[in-house]
């Protein structure tokens, strides 16, 4: 008997896909095939994907080609799956030709000529085409636009800044303006990272004129204006997302999961800490800069209500304030208490401290080192330290690329695709209220 196996993402089945599955079980007698999971899609630039990796499964069951059906989840598989499955013939397009060809140690290697103008990048970028409009005054701007070239179905509009070098620096090659209406009329999202004082009022207008917005977090500065906005945004049937990168990465995900299983016990306390330094005294800096809550807070407070919820009893936040600008916050401490835990963030800019995230429960702890939020990595931790485990995801572009593809996989699935809730978003909204309102100053810096 001859066995021949071959692998794929089987995204968005087509008649290529099957065409090259037909031809692969012709190559011999038993015919395996390899479904790429997601988090290895990921390390591979294919961060578009669609469908899910049961839904994938099920397009290659359904073709009724394959004998047996495998996922292929980390590097260096492949020779794995052809010693434990006695492989003679390895398979695979020839827009591989030569890739695959270190297997030829092990069995026999064929490029199969793929079907001429059927493509699942094609069929993504034309179901999903989506012009994208970018909007604010700093750096992350610029990460934006080198990101959405990773994602297929995705244009970058235009972009609508006052920051002089972010506009002389792309008005040669995309549309630019400091006009925010001009911008809306071309675009069907937007991705707004403006100061949080402008954010209410530039997402209002742009839901009211049906375009989609992801908005770099805080999405208001109120909870009833956060409400308010959730509200227009569902009647119109349009996305509105929180933007946190780190909600979009891998091992954050994993993080969650991990935890649910209950392997730190009954988990009693979270501990985390962002901070970043910036030259307080260049005015020009200062003028678009957020403030401590507002940078670092939301990330900051990101685990804590993933993990212990919103239903939290009191909150207090303590600040050490820059004298020279109103409300600007050199350094907070946010406390929270929950019915049987207990949380304490600290949150900094112009400041630097060690950003590291604790997980603490009756059994172990999670640690988390910095920076915390670009998480690719954490520690399990226990008394007896031969059980520790080590986790290790890579993550690419700051997790912007993911965030891009699930605001599309949003918009395409109705507004039900979402990593950070409407509750999370109304309470990282009241969370900037109550520091507002109730901050406990310390002393001015």
């Amino acid at each position: 008997m001859t066995t021949v196996i071959t692998y794929g993402t089987y995204d968005v089945m087509h008649y290529g896909h099957i065409r090259l599955l037909e031809r692969a079980k012709e190559l011999g007698d038993y015919l395996i095939v390899g479904v790429t999971a997601d988090d290895f899609d990921k390390t591979r630039g294919k961060i578009n994907v669609q469908q899910s990796l049961m839904e994938r499964i099920e397009n290659v069951r359904a073709t009724g080609l394959a004998d047996k059906i495998i996922v292929e989840e980390y590097e260096g598989q492949k020779i794995d799956d052809i010693h434990r499955y006695n492989v003679d013939i390895f398979t695979v397009g020839s827009d591989w030709k030569g890739h695959f060809d270190y297997l030829k140690e092990y069995c026999k290697v064929v490029y199969l000529d793929r079907t001429q103008g059927i493509s699942s990048t094609e069929i993504r970028s034309e179901n999903s085409s989506l012009k994208l409009g970018l909007v604010g005054e700093i750096s992350i701007v610029d990460k934006f636009y080198k990101e959405s070239q990773y994602v297929n179905g995705l244009e970058i509009a235009g972009i609508c800044t006052q920051n002089e070098s972010i506009f002389e620096k792309y008005k040669d090659t995309i549309f630019v303006t400091t006009e925010y209406s001009t911008l809306l009329e071309k675009c069907d999202a937007v991705y707004i990272v403006s100061h949080p004082t402008k954010h209410y009022e530039q997402i209002k207008e742009a839901l009211n004129n049906n375009i989609h917005v992801l908005c770099e977090s805080p999405i208001a500065l109120t909870e009833k204006q956060c409400r308010e906005l959730f509200s227009i945004a569902n009647a119109k049937n349009l996305t509105l997302m929180d933007s946190i990168k780190t909600a979009y990465a891998t091992a954050f995900a994993r993080l969650l999961l991990i935890l649910k299983g209950g392997v730190i016990g009954k988990i009693l306390s979270i501990d985390a800490t962002c901070t970043s330094l910036a030259d307080l005294d260049d005015e020009k800096v200062m003028k678009n800069k957020w403030n401590s809550i507002t940078d670092w807070g939301p990330t900051a407070l990101l685990p804590v209500f993933r993990i212990l919820g919103t239903k939290w009893k009191d909150v207090k936040i303590s600040s050490l304030m820059l004298d020279k600008f109103n409300d600007f916050d050199l350094f907070s401490r946010i406390s929270f208490e929950y019915e049987n835990a207990i949380a304490t963030l600290k949150v900094g800019v112009g400041v630097k401290s060690e950003g590291e995230l604790i997980i603490s429960g009756t059994q172990g702890y999670i640690y988390v080192p910095a920076p915390w939020w670009k998480t690719d990595y954490f520690e399990i931790r226990y008394e007896d330290q031969s059980k520790n485990r080590r986790y290790f995801y890579q993550l690419d572009g700051e997790g912007i690329r993911y965030e891009l593809v699930a605001f599309l996989k949003s918009i395409k699935q109705q507004n039900t695709y979402k990593y950070i809730s409407e509750d999370i978003s109304f309470n990282i909204s009241r969370i900037m209220e109550e520091f507002s309102e109730n901050k406990s100053i310390i002393c001015n810096g």
